[in-house]
């Protein structure tokens, strides 16, 4: 359901948005969805009980990555209103970690920490030279913003599996349609 492909959290955490130029697939609709997207996402090993509030400031957060990592791509300026929910975000604790006998992690915390840490991951990304690597996906169907970590930095698309594999094929059958 989820898909972990952008090569940071916050924009994977943003990227529970589909095609927001058309139909906007929003995957986190309810707190359940929230919990089990940070469970997946591995911040938590299991999230307490997400409410209403903490999806509504899920949701502000997620949007509000999206649109500084928007601003990058595009280089415009930060909106300061997108840049003071992250920081607001970001100021939280994080989640904690436990090296277990059986030389695993354990992640507890609250979904808040969680979000604490989604907002640091935005914030050094966008604060950092590696901004410079966020592109948009080149399906036209597709937003999903991505780091091109790729050798030559020639990465066209979030995931090749998904949107090159989709792309791909419509360019085929177009240059073999009648």
């Amino acid at each position: 359901m989820f898909a972990f492909v952008s090569g940071n959290l916050a924009l994977d955490f943003a990227g529970t948005v589909k095609a927001r130029a058309t139909t906007f697939d929003d995957l986190l609709t309810s707190p359940a969805d929230l919990d089990e997207w940070l469970v997946a996402a591995d911040l938590l090993d299991a999230a307490p009980p997400c409410d209403a509030a903490l999806l509504d400031r899920a949701v502000r957060l997620r949007e509000a990555s999206y649109r500084l990592a928007l601003a990058v791509v595009r280089d415009e300026p930060f909106a300061d209103a997108d840049r003071e929910i992250v920081n607001e975000l970001a100021g939280g604790e994080l989640p904690g970690l436990t090296l277990r006998s059986d030389a695993t992690i354990a992640r507890h915390g609250g979904p808040d920490a969680a979000l604490a840490a989604i907002a640091r991951s935005a914030i050094e990304m966008l604060g950092r030279p590696e901004r410079e690597l966020i592109k948009e996906c080149g399906r036209d169907e597709c937003t999903r913003l991505y780091l091109d970590t790729s050798r030559g930095k020639s990465r066209r698309w979030c995931d090749m599996t998904i949107c090159g594999n989709r792309a791909k094929s419509a360019a085929f059958r177009a240059r073999h349609t009648d």
